[in-house]
């Protein structure tokens, strides 16, 4: 096993010593720092340690590429600094204090959406297989007419409607995981935001997507003799649980300060789930239902009015700028509801491509640099990563390094994009990014999503490696 004790050296005085570090904890491949004063951090001294890849500050942490022996410097460093880990938790939480608002705020939408993210990819996977099920007609019967998979197979059709129990529990039910993520981040009681979250979806409820076909005397109303209440759940629905997840938990906070320990475990989540319960059906669902139509409905009309072209050249262009800041989390509600209220997301397929783009950038990087084993440590592992959808180790440890690849990974994104919106593809659902991302669209859109791949991988390898050779010859 390779000593790193003289590198953590170095870098633990490039860093500004110990007094300078605040926190620090590490991943798959990174030391992550909150540092008292980045600015005493002397990055090309830390660049230059041989053990360090590259070094890059997102989200108000500092951070160190390694590679796969970091936790070996990692146990070096902190042997030498005197350091013991700090939580990842703990962390995120320091390096919010240098935040701005914008950047505080994507972090806790990152923090509320990530751990839902396995489950809405897999939504998204049995999405599509199940449109290949049942929304194609791709068998011909004898007399020449077409007819769809699970129509004609009882087994496949059987597969189709068993699929639809977790596509439901997923979609349908998403509000649940919503609320208790909001709970679990915001460290308040976890149960009392499942239970709020099934009271928005209860099947005593009329089904969100029901009220339009239901006549007014038809839709259930809870009646308080004085006032009625109508019965309306809220599946599916993003903003609406937002709202409620947040109101219980500053209620639940609120008053745990004011009700004396003693009896707080039995008045705290009574006083704090039942009002929420109640604004959640009168006020906050509605008012939240409506934003989030607004948000989903206004940029559903920019991808596909007459200027989507230029909406879309825009945002493939600046995509990968907003993940440097992580504001890009902030996409993933807007997909969630765009995929509810509209059947599917015409936005996340141009996220895709963005991290295509990146990677075949750094496969640009490779190429010119091929036959550099150092090199290819880093940009080898950091192509494969972006074309499976983590496009961070391209972009900090390859693509701004050289900064030209950074600027042709924008360019092949903004092509892809104008292309993906000009022919109308939209994905199911938010899936894998990157060349995976196929899983989540219709099988005839495959031929679409493949074609703009593929110009999402030559753009941005070409103007990398023509960049790159004239800046070699000194041009």
């Amino acid at each position: 096993m390779a000593s790193y004790t003289n590198d953590a050296q170095i870098l633990l005085d490039a860093i500004g010593g110990k007094d300078n570090i605040s926190g620090m904890t590490h991943c798959v491949t990174r030391l992550r720092f909150v540092l008292v004063e980045p600015g005493n951090a002397d990055v090309e001294a830390i660049e230059a340690i041989p053990s360090v890849k590259g070094s890059f500050t997102q989200a108000g942490q500092f951070q160190v590429i390694i590679g796969n022996d970091v936790d070996v410097f990692y146990q070096e460093l902190s042997a030498l600094s005197g350091i013991e880990g700090t939580s990842k938790d703990t962390v995120k939480e320091l390096a919010k204090t240098q935040q701005n608002f914008l950047q505080k705020l994507a972090s806790n939408l990152a923090e509320i959406f990530a751990p839902l993210i396995p489950a809405i990819v897999v939504g998204g996977l049995i999405l599509g297989f199940r449109n290949i099920l049942e929304g194609v007609k791709i068998i011909t019967l004898i007399d020449g007419s077409k007819a769809t998979i699970a129509s004609v197979y009882p087994f496949w059709g059987g597969v189709n409607h068993f699929l639809w129990l977790i596509g439901e529990a997923i979609f349908q039910f998403l509000p649940v995981g919503i609320t208790w993520s909001i709970s679990r981040k915001m460290g308040t009681t976890q149960i009392l935001g499942i239970v709020l979250g099934i009271t928005l979806v209860s099947p005593q409820l009329l089904n969100a997507y029901a009220v339009a076909g239901t006549p007014v005397a038809e839709i259930p109303v809870w009646d308080f003799g004085f006032t009625q209440i109508q019965m309306i759940g809220y599946q599916a629905q993003v903003i609406p649980a937002m709202l409620a997840g947040f109101t219980l938990v500053y209620l639940e906070r609120f008053f745990k300060k004011i009700i004396p320990n003693a009896i707080s475990m039995i008045f705290v989540p009574l006083f704090a789930l039942i009002p929420t319960v109640l604004f959640a059906h009168v006020v906050l669902g509605p008012i939240g239902w409506k934003i989030g139509s607004a948000i989903s409905s206004g940029v559903y009309a920019g991808l596909t009015s007459q200027v989507r072209v230029i909406f879309a050249a825009i945002f493939g262009f600046f995509y990968s700028p907003l993940v440097i800041t992580g504001l890009h989390h902030m996409t993933n509600a807007i997909d969630l509801q765009l995929a509810n209220d509209f059947g599917g997301t015409l936005l996340w397929p141009m996220i895709a491509f963005s991290n295509i783009a990146q990677g075949s950038a750094v496969v640009g990087i490779i190429f010119l640099n091929r036959g550099n084993k150092e090199e290819e440590q880093v940009s080898i592992p950091a192509a494969i990563s972006s074309y499976l959808g983590v496009t961070e180790p391209a972009m900090f440890g390859i693509n701004l390094k050289y900064h030209y690849p950074f600027i042709a990974a924008m360019i092949g994104s903004s092509i892809a994009a104008i292309l993906s919106v000009g022919m109308g593809l939209m994905a199911n659902s938010v899936g894998v990014g990157g060349l995976p991302g196929i899983l989540s669209f219709n099988l005839v859109d495959y031929p679409k999503f493949m074609f703009i791949a593929l110009v999402a991988m030559v753009v941005p390898f070409g103007i990398t490696v023509y960049l790159g050779k004239r800046k070699n010859n000194g041009e």
